[in-house]
């Protein structure tokens, strides 16, 4: 399956390239970032619900924000790989939950 990219802005200015997939899409056994997101009338790109996996063949399946990722209308997944650790999965979600604020973080 062939996807676009998209990059991502931090509250930092560090940019975070993504690939942009239909919700749904089954993903390899490998540890990764995630973005749920929707497009707008305008054509840009929101986020519903950024998050960070170490498995993102199986995280979707019973994501604990399903209902409201369901809800605020997601109809993509915006993924990339990231196998060099928890902390720095958790870092980029932090940065761009920083800057974007999705409805669906109520972490």
């Amino acid at each position: 399956m062939s996807a676009s990219a998209i990059t991502w802005t931090g509250e930092s200015g560090s940019g975070y390239e993504y690939w942009i997939y239909p919700v749904g899409t089954a993903f390899r056994a490998v540890a990764g970032n995630y973005i749920f997101s929707k497009r707008g009338s305008d054509g840009l790109w929101y986020a519903v619900y950024i998050g960070e996996t170490a498995d993102l063949s199986s995280r979707f399946n019973q994501h604990h924000q399903a209902r409201c990722i369901r809800l605020a209308g997601a109809t993509h997944i915006h993924v990339h790989s990231s196998p060099n650790g928890a902390d720095l999965r958790r870092a980029e979600e932090t940065d761009l939950r920083a800057r974007y604020r999705p409805a669906c973080n109520l972490q």
